[in-house]
This record gives C-alpha cells, structure tokens and sequence, in this order.
C-alpha cells in the first residue's frame, strides 16, 4: 500500500548536464533531510495549539490583556518548550541541508566549473561584468544559511554554491518546486497563457534570476521572445546559463547587473517584467531603487510581476505574521520582514505606476512531482504553499 504524504524520493528529480552528481549515501541523506521537513510541517500545528492553549492565556494572565504586537508574541512563544524545540529542529534541518550541499558539491568544485566553462565558451548570452559590484546588503547576509551566499566564488571561474543551491531547492521545499524546481516559473506564466492569451511580450526582463530555474519556463512558454535575465552574483550566472544551455534554451541572455541601476537598459524597452521570490531578500531601500528602475524600463502598456511574500495586513492574526516570520528570525533573511510590513500598491505607486492598474492574485502552483496527496489546508509550511501570492501593475 503506498505512503501518503511523503515527498517524492530524490530520484525524481530532473538531471541535467550541471547538476551535481551524488552517491547514494548523498541521495539517502537528502532524502532524510526532505522528509524531516516534510514532518515539521506537521509538527508545525502544534505551535498554533501551544499559542492558543498555553502562551496566548498566560501572558493575557499576566498583563491582563491579548498581545499588540508580533514581538510580542515572538517573545512569549520563544518560551514555549513545544516552540523551541520545533524551531531547533527546522534550524537543524537548515544546517544540514547546507552542511550536505556543500559537501558534495565542493568535493567537485572543479568538474562542475570545467562543464561550466565548456557549456559557456564562446557564447553571447552570457555577459558577464566585473564592473558591477555586488550590492552592500548582499555581502553582508549567508542567505539561507549559505556560506558565501549566491555570490562569493571559491576561485575563479566557480559555481559551487549555485549548484548546491539547485540540488537544495528539492531539500528545503520538500519536493513542492516540481522536477527542474521551477514550480513559480511555471506558475506565472501558466497563470499569463490562460488570463491574457492575447499578451504576446517580445522583450521580456528576469530580475534577481539566480540559477535562472525560473525564467526558463518563461521562455518555453514564449519561445520567440528575447528574454534578458539579470543578476549580480557572478557564480549564479554561470551556472544558470550553462544550465540553460544545458537544457537546449538558446533565447535567453544571463547579465551581470545590479537592478537597483539598469541604467544599461533603455527607457521603455520590455514588455514584460517579473521578479520571482527575490524582492525580500533586497534591502529595504533597494526594493523602491529596484521598482523605479522596473517602472522606467517597462513600455506603456507592458506588465510587471512578483512572486513574493504577502502583505501582513490587519486580517492576518499577529500568530500567523510571527510564525511566517521564522525565516527572518532563524534562516539569515534578514530583509524578509520587510517584505511583508510593505504595502505593494503602495510600493508601487510610489514609483510611478497608476493605483488603477494594479493587480493581486493568487497564481496556482504546478508541481509536476505532485501526487495529488498535497492538500491546500495542511499545516504551515512556511511560504511553501500550492498558491502563490502574486503582484503587479499594468503600465
């Protein structure tokens, strides 16, 4: 009879010429990490019962009324045993998976930066810049607990840590991002295809693209396109486009750049232009430098899309925005906070686009590893919902 609710096994996962190769303790291991997730998903519900059965009454006990802030609320179940040890282990499954990564991808730095080189020798579509520098925020923050983050190589020429982030994607998420780990990719531009079938972007603008898993469904869906995908993490560029290549997409161009300055780009020169959970891990500052910089470049009538935490509005319980909040707390994202506390259209409008157009919608996830046994009222899952919270603008 078969186990429902497990995550697929690593075996289902698409192989590629980029993608690390593992041994079969490598496999077992991140198999064990997938399904360790998969159960403090699970586990998860007990901090809501602990909150309202334990914490919620004795601080309502004590300073004779409910909670006011999320900070509060973080501090009162940061001395819940249940909470704690739910959080140790999710960190634990954060370092391990990170700690499993790096180990087999750095025992081959030097192959996968050979099969690099060859996919990328002699190729325009990767234009690299060494002018461009990574931003300040950036270097300061191991992004999901990754030493070096997306963008510090071990020696030239590198890709280590943009493969460990591929092969980690299926870790982390428990098998919910499908087999390339493209499952918001596929998402908006299914969500594009069925909505405005008359929408026919021929220049279209991937920001923050990293391994480019996202873009790449993109440019299935409209193969005649000129896609620009852009990032400043050196590493992440080249392997996403080696991987790209790998992978037979030849339409798509990978360039250094810093979103924050497209100044490269002409004025009102895409039609479409889409951000994919990459907004929350820009500082704050930069998302109203980046937004201006979208607005400028998008063409009258074109279209800008985010993939992106939501908005913590008035209706979502000061529960709901602490516990959505863990990553921040305990995974070095730092910036995710931000995120939620802004107001999209807000956001927006202060950077030029008309409140009038602005869009909000829910983009169903596609997940060609799913079973069918994934259902949208399981417990939390930090994010990792088969809904994606999407918003945009028309120009």
């Amino acid at each position: 009879m078969a186990v429902k609710n497990l995550p697929p096994t690593y075996d289902k996962i698409a192989q590629h010429d980029m993608f690390p190769e593992m041994t079969h303790d490598e496999r077992a291991r991140y198999n064990f990490i997938a399904n360790l997730n998969k159960h403090l998903a699970h586990v998860s519900q007990g901090n809501s019962i602990a909150y309202k059965n334990r914490v919620a009454p004795k601080f309502q006990a004590k300073k004779g009324r409910d909670f006011e802030t999320k900070d509060e609320v973080k501090e009162a179940m940061g001395q819940d045993p249940h909470y704690q040890i739910w959080s140790a282990l999710r960190r634990s499954t954060m370092e391990m998976r990170q700690q499993a990564g790096r180990s087999l991808t750095y025992r081959q730095a030097k192959e996968l930066a050979h099969k690099a080189a060859k996919w990328n020798e002699g190729k325009d579509t990767l234009v690299l810049n060494k002018e461009v520098s990574v931003p300040s925020y950036l270097k300061a923050v191991d992004n999901h607990l990754m030493p070096g983050s997306y963008h510090t190589p071990l020696f030239e020429g590198d890709v280590a840590n943009a493969a460990n982030y591929d092969g980690g994607l299926f870790v982390t998420t428990a098998g919910l991002l499908g087999r390339y780990s493209d499952g918001g990719g596929q998402a908006i531009a299914d969500w594009l295809t069925t909505e405005h079938p008359a929408f026919k972007p021929q220049r279209i603008l991937d920001i923050g693209c990293g391994i480019g898993h996202n873009v790449l469904p993109i440019a299935r869906r409209y193969p005649d396109a000129e896609i620009i995908a852009i990032d400043t993490g050196e590493p992440m560029l080249r392997y996403g486009h080696a991987r790209a290549q790998a992978l037979g997409y030849k339409n798509i161009v990978f360039m250094q750049m810093d979103a924050a300055d497209m100044s490269a780009l002409e004025n009102e020169s895409f039609d479409w232009v889409q951000t994919t959970m990459f907004l929350h891990e820009t500082g704050g500052k930069s998302i109203y430098k980046i937004m201006k910089e979208i607005h400028r470049v998008l063409k009258s009538g074109g279209l800008t899309l985010h993939i992106e935490q939501p908005e913590y509005t008035d209706d979502m319980s000061l529960y709901e925005q602490f516990i959505r909040d863990w990553d921040a707390y305990n995974n070095s994202e730092p910036y995710w906070s931000k995120m939620h506390d802004i107001s999209p259209k807000n956001l927006m409008a202060e950077c030029g686009f008309d409140r009038s157009k602005y869009l909000h919608f829910g983009a169903k996830a596609i997940n060609d590893l799913d079973d069918g046994t994934h259902k949208a009222d399981e417990p939390e899952d930090h994010g990792r919902s088969p809904i994606w919270n999407v918003f945009g603008s028309w120009k």
